[in-house]
């Protein structure tokens, strides 16, 4: 199956001379989906995981339904003060300002093996602090599984330490 046929690409979203990919329209076609979160996990087969980790807010999507394919826990990484117990948390850089990550204090146990999931890689940003989030934790990162990488932002170059896996890129569009 091409699962790039099922991404909708919005010119111009959501600023001038971005090309948004739109995975909205993978989530609605039960069988893309489907085969999506297969290959995700196929990925995986022969490695020892204790937990998926998704970022929100797509990453929650695919996080999830590639914790239940692989009959493991899911953990998810939100925006600042939207946890209800006790975090810890992990600021970084955007293009204008700053933003923060916070993961539970005790969603994870020191050494666990988790995947990172997330539905796009573009500067990588979210995704490293995710992770420095998730190393502060304890957390052994053992892979990193998105739906899409834009090659050309640099953030997938950014990853290559934790093993990004990627269905689809987008180059030069």
């Amino acid at each position: 199956m091409d699962l790039k046929t099922k991404i909708r690409t919005v010119p111009n979203f959501p600023k001038e001379g971005i090309m948004f990919r739109d995975v909205t329209t993978l989530l609605t076609d039960p069988c893309a989906l489907d085969y999506a979160i297969e290959q995700m996990a196929k990925q995986y087969i022969d490695v020892v995981i204790d937990k998926i980790v998704g970022i929100e807010a797509r990453g929650f999507i695919f996080g999830a339904l590639l914790a239940k394919k692989m009959d493991v826990g899911f953990v998810p990484i939100r925006k600042k003060g939207k946890l209800p117990a006790e975090t810890i948390s992990e600021t970084y850089d955007l293009e204008y300002g700053t933003d923060t990550v916070e993961i539970h204090k005790d969603a994870l146990k020191q050494g666990d093996k988790v995947v990172v999931a997330d539905d796009l890689v573009a500067t990588g940003g979210t995704l490293l602090a995710s992770i420095k989030l998730l190393e502060k934790v304890g957390a052994n990162i053992v892979g990193v599984s998105c739906v899409i990488d834009l090659p050309d932002l640099g953030g997938s170059k950014k990853l290559e330490k934790y093993k990004p896996h990627f269905l689809m890129s987008f180059e030069g569009e």
